[in-house]
């Protein structure tokens, strides 16, 4: 079963195969689907790849090939806007909230499971989260708690002292609650993401660095947005 979301990509997608041949880029799906972030198509496409409705066809731009719809396949997207149909929105860009069903955790293989890497956190200067998806890792099973899950390129020095490095991938576990002392994922004004060790000190929200070089920053409650925690990391030498 599609979510909303899905079922009107997937519809949008088969209306403009049906009528020029050729599948729509991303930024005419972001349009159409009134996202602010490719981001989020990115996850709607994967989601819709592992339930067997689209494939990606490799070494071409523009290239997504319809399998099958849905049994009860509702009017497209196009003629339901000609209604004044308004689909909800992803949130996407800095602030994304992806579901169990349109955020990888995606394919499990033995004691393993793919996660998509949604681009890089910063252990330093903050800088948006979750851009488009890069690549995807395999990570094992053990690493990874209940929940959802994500996978973050690490940019910057700011957390060496606890053991993670510049070009570590991190394995996020969605949540918007932590507690004190843990290392987030923090969402600071709505569109700076940075990883840090969270610090609750009375009613401030402090980010702390693991790394004498930088400041701790403090904030009011209503300036951080928890966006996931850290659970594990992977890195290459």
């Amino acid at each position: 079963m599609l979510t909303r979301k899905q079922h009107e990509l997937l519809m949008f997608i088969h209306e403009r195969i049906k009528e020029g041949g050729v599948s729509p880029s991303f930024d005419e799906m972001k349009e159409a689907l009134d996202l602010r972030s490719k981001s989020g198509i990115h996850r709607l496409i994967t989601a819709l790849e592992e339930r067997g409705f689209i494939r990606r066809l490799p070494h071409r731009a523009r290239a997504l090939e319809i399998l099958k719809l849905p049994d009860a396949a509702s009017p497209s997207l196009a003629m339901a806007r000609g209604r004044g149909f308004s689909p909800s929105v992803i949130e996407g860009g800095a602030q994304p909230k992806p579901t169990s069903r349109d955020l990888a955790p995606a394919r499990s293989a033995g004691d393993t499971m793919t996660l998509s890497v949604m681009g890089r956190i910063a252990a330093g200067t903050p800088i948006e989260a979750l851009q488009e998806e890069s690549h995807q890792v395999s990570v094992p099973l053990n690493l990874l708690g209940s929940g959802e899950h994500y996978a973050l390129e690490v940019k910057g020095d700011s957390m060496i002292e606890a053991g993670i490095l510049d070009g570590d991938t991190v394995l996020i576990q969605r949540c918007d609650t932590a507690t004190s002392g843990d290392i987030v994922v923090a969402l600071v004004d709505g569109y700076e993401a940075t990883l840090k060790r969270l610090r609750k000190k009375g009613d401030s929200i402090a980010l702390e660095a693991a790394n004498p070089a930088y400041e701790t920053r403090i904030f009011g409650p209503d300036r951080v947005k928890v966006q996931g925690k850290l659970v594990g990391l992977l890195r290459r030498y």
